[in-house]
């Protein structure tokens, strides 16, 4: 076993993220179970109603979505990370000079490209 300078095990050093770890669960925990005994239990006929979206419901909840849904979703998430990475450029704009905004340009380029081609296969239209 490798010990530090002050004769001490490796280990000790991750005693904090222990405790860290043991204090976030108890919260959650704790949270949880203090929760169930303080909330008021007031069942009544409307309360307990189906409820979706301010109308009686008139199908089945368990129906499949379309999958168009499913696409938009993920072109959403796609073309969102791929926004997140203008971020880290615009901050070191100034030290990446004429070749970071190149490859920037570069990297724009290719992400209208596929908005276009998402655009004109319809992947848009949610009808």
């Amino acid at each position: 076993m490798e010990y530090t300078d002050q004769g001490l095990p490796y280990v000790v050093n991750y005693f904090p993220i222990l405790a860290f770890l043991a204090i976030a669960f108890a919260f959650g925990a704790g949270t949880l179970v203090l929760s169930h005994f303080v909330q008021p239990k007031l069942p009544d006929a409307e309360k307990l109603s189906v409820y979706e979206c301010g109308s009686e419901p008139f199908s089945d909840a368990r129906m499949p979505f379309p999958v168009r849904y499913y696409i938009i979703a993920m072109l959403f998430v796609i073309f969102d990370i791929e926004i997140v990475f203008l971020y880290p450029w615009a901050v070191a704009f100034g030290k990446i000079g004429v070749i970071g905004m190149i490859e920037m340009i570069i990297f724009i380029f290719l992400f209208v490209v596929g908005y276009v081609y998402a655009w004109k296969k319809g992947a848009l239209e949610w009808d």
